[in-house]
């Protein structure tokens, strides 16, 4: 890959036009005093995980350099990422002596999570892996096993994930440590998490945002993150942002966010200096904690940021074939990508590893020595791939019956205003293993029902800081579900209510995080996890307020692409449905939850008890809409999404009087997961099943509150597709009504009642057919009346909204 040219190894960046007196900003410490033995120790550890990981990279056998290499010794496919390894055995070191001289409890969240191989060596240094895998002994066939089978099918992958012991983070997309490290905190008081932020990570904009993440932790109730953000100055093939700031743009930056700001630079004494700063940052930690924990919390603490500076590829080769690699991008992947078949890479190859001199820090078995493990825990629980809240912690909820938040049948209620009730109660019962992640969007939406008993988690704010709020609201998705994914990983259950319209901004994150918790269920010492779960509400069809920019049902399409072991997607019509689903979501476990409904009042059209069965079954017949509660029909109209189905229903009404001889089934689908082909999802209908509820040949039409193409794509192998029509969202929007919503996208009672009259006319019913083009002559007359009415007044007209009757 082409980059650019250097005239030197880690060049420095251009001095900025701030001011020198910036830099009385940045904290200067008196250097520190690190025992000889660990010094020594911490040296060790580091060149013994440095060779393991770079022999990762290369080597398939003489993994000890029992010989000199040969090409046959080399992988033949070389893959990993060596340029950030270095700096990651640095902190994994130096954080093994934090945590035995104060007993900390930690974890280590890691940023760059391509540099799997510093975090695999360091973990079979200090025995993790061997916990967990027992072929990953610590002997020289666990070493063996590690080395040549790392980045094939039967070892582990090129980046972390969650079948890396003490991982929270899936390592691929770039973005997301911080704000995941910040969600692990919470409720976790006697918790640190250690959290490496790359240079290039930095530069997103999810990163950007996280560096708030300490405005919403309160130090009373919550731990404390160590931000550590290595700037080794280049990305695949140029300099970072980070690596082309100075001192004082960096110090000055950080202050700005609210940080302290401690840069570590002297890679002559970088022990020394590192060790210090960690000493430093934990004091901090703890002095900010025990104020607010003795009730005088400070104001706007300034916590402890990390600035490490040090080489990219520290360690590995200087220069190969005349370019530099040491200090360059050259380093970031494979240095010596040519070593199966260039004799002078293969040569240089062999004075990298040999510089490490790893056996002399290997016993005969090929077990670490003991002046390397001197650093490391000694309790197995304290170390940083055994922490428990990594993979068994997760705690059930008090989820509270329901039924008690009822309303009842034909009331017209809103259905967060319901579920907010619901969700109070869970906060109160819950205090501290639930929590609300929400852009700035609960009122909105209708939930301030939590606020009667909690509160905004904002310390920043002089009116909601130090109450321990369950709260957090801030405007950026991306912090949310950081912040929603580290809570949950850790053991607790979270809530992520947002705009429809804005959901997709975390897409990628979702589907990260859903890679994670796949690998998850599928190792043997990963215990359940809580669901992650999203309500959606403020949707496009009551979006017409603001207009075509939130009108965007398409985080539907993101979940339903989800493996079907995770996959669940709700739409509840009414208030106790919504309430039933809710309940079931906070008690699931493993799954990615997708609700959505509407905040506006809706018909109430189930009792509690009809509700729980309807939600049981995924989907019902709907027999008091119905034609003789639904037998025999002529047509089937189903209804899915809360503003879709009241159009179903009112058209149900109509259809009594415009066409009574015509014969409907009307049915709601809430799980829409049923609809999929028998076997493709835990919950998909057999086909008999389908049969059943649907008619075996009678016409379909299906009132959808996503896209089209969803539906199609979950009905896709069901025989007899060609009687189903589906209408559905159009991406026809703008400022204007609610109904006009309805009527641009074909989805109002009208086009409902003009695909039944269509489809029982098709299927023979002579007296259907009769009056079919007066009586869709009505229909067009009626829709066009609306339309006109709307453009004239501005509003929908009168009774719209009214709850449909059914006499007769």
């Amino acid at each position: 890959m082409p980059g650019e040219i250097i005239d030197r190894p880690n060049p420095g960046p251009l001095p900025s036009n701030l001011p020198d007196h910036v830099l009385s900003l940045a904290v200067k410490l008196d250097r520190g005093q690190i025992d000889d033995q660990d010094n020594e120790s911490l040296i060790q550890f580091r060149r013994l995980a440095n060779y393991i990981a770079a022999a990762m990279i290369f080597l398939r056998n003489n993994v000890l350099l029992e010989r000199d290499l040969t090409f046959d010794d080399i992988k033949p496919r070389l893959l990993g990422h060596w340029g950030t390894c270095p700096g990651l055995t640095l902190v994994y070191s130096h954080l093994n002596l934090l945590v035995s001289k104060n007993d900390l409890d930690m974890l280590f969240v890691v940023g760059p999570g391509h540099g799997a191989p510093a975090i695999l060596a360091t973990l079979w240094i200090e025995g993790s892996l061997e916990r967990f895998y027992p072929q990953y002994a610590r002997n020289k066939q666990g070493l063996h096993n590690l080395i040549s089978k790392f980045s094939t099918p039967t070892g582990f992958p090129s980046h972390i994930n969650s079948e890396t012991p003490g991982a929270i983070h899936e390592g691929g997309e770039l973005g997301y440590a911080l704000a995941v490290s910040f969600g692990a905190i919470m409720d976790k008081p006697d918790l640190v998490v250690a959290v490496v932020v790359g240079d290039g990570e930095a530069e997103s904009g999810p990163t950007a945002a996280a560096w708030h993440g300490y405005k919403y932790i309160d130090p009373a109730e919550s731990g404390a993150i160590i931000p550590i953000v290595h700037v080794n100055g280049f990305k695949i093939s140029e300099r970072t942002i980070y690596g082309c700031m100075d001192d004082k743009e960096l110090t000055a930056l950080f202050s700005g966010y609210g940080y302290q700001t401690r840069i570590v630079e002297n890679v002559d004494d970088i022990d020394a200096e590192l060790g210090t700063s960690m000493d430093w940052a934990l004091g901090e930690i703890r002095r900010i904690q025990s104020a607010a924990r003795s009730g005088k919390p400070i104001t706007k603490p300034r916590w402890p940021v990390l600035i490490l500076r040090t080489p990219k590829g520290w360690t590995g080769p200087k220069k190969v074939h005349g370019e530099f690699v040491e200090g360059s991008f050259n380093s970031h992947q494979v240095p010596l990508a040519a070593a199966k078949s260039d004799p002078e890479e293969l040569k240089d190859l062999q004075a990298w590893l040999s510089s490490y001199e790893a056996q002399d820090l290997l016993t005969k078995e090929g077990s670490p020595a003991e002046t390397v493990l001197r650093i490391v825990p000694k309790h197995s629980l304290k170390k940083l791939g055994q922490r428990k809240e990594t993979y068994d912690a997760y705690e059930p909820l008090k989820v509270p019956d329901w039924h008690k938040f009822a309303v009842k049948r034909g009331e017209q209620q809103s259905c967060m205003k319901v579920v907010g009730e619901l969700l109070n109660q869970v906060l109160i019962d819950n205090p501290t293993s639930m929590r609300i992640f929400s852009p700035d969007e609960l009122v909105s939406n209708k939930l301030d029902a939590v606020f009667r008993q909690t509160g905004r988690n904002f310390q920043w704010d002089q009116f909601s800081n130090a109450r321990g709020g369950r709260v957090i609201e801030i405007l950026s998705e991306h912090c949310c579900q950081g912040f929603l994914q580290g809570y949950t990983l850790t053991g607790r259950t979270g809530l992520f209510p947002s705009y429809e319209s804005f959901l997709g901004i975390i897409h990628t994150m979702m589907v990260q995080y859903s890679k994670f918790t796949k690998m998850a269920q599928e190792t043997s010492w990963r215990t359940p996890i809580g669901s992650i779960n999203y309500l959606e509400t403020s949707t496009w069809t009551r979006q017409e307020h603001n207009g075509f920019s939130h009108q965007n049902p398409s985080f539907i399409g993101a979940v339903l692409n989800l493996k079907p072991t995770a996959a669940r997607v709700y739409l509840p019509p009414d208030a106790n449905c919504f309430l039933s689903t809710m309940a079931h979501c906070l008690r699931s476990k493993n799954y990615v939850n997708l609700m959505v409904g509407s905040k506006q009042p809706q018909p109430v059209f189930l009792d509690s008890e009809e509700a729980d069965n309807h939600c049981r079954a995924g989907g019902s017949v709907w027999k008091f809409a119905s034609t003789d509660s639904g037998m025999t029909p002529d047509v089937v109209v189903v209804g899915i999404g809360s503003e879709l189905t009241f159009e179903v229903v009112t058209a149900a009404s109509i259809l009594r009087k415009l066409a009574p001889s015509l014969r409907v089934r009307v049915i709601n689908v809430t799980d829409l997961m049923i609809l999929g082909l028998e076997g493709s999802h835990p919950h998909s209908l057999s086909h008999s099943d389908f049969d059943a509820l649907f008619t075996s040949d009678k016409p379909v039409h299906i009132n959808y509150h996503g896209y089209a193409g969803e539906i199609r794509g979950l009905l896709f192998g069901r025989p007899r597709l060609e009687r189903v029509s589906i209408e559905s969202y159009r991406e026809e929007g703008s400022t204007t009504t609610p109904f006009d919503m309805m009527l641009r996208n074909r989805v109002s009672r009208w086009h409902v009642c003009e695909a039944a009259i269509r489809g029982a006319a098709a299927q023979g019913n002579e007296r259907v057919q009769v009056d079919m083009q007066s009586t869709l002559g009505m229909v067009t007359h009626e829709m066009q009346k609306a339309g006109k009415y709307i453009l004239e007044h501005g509003k929908d007209p009168e009774g719209t909204y009214d709850t449909p009757l059914f006499e007769g």
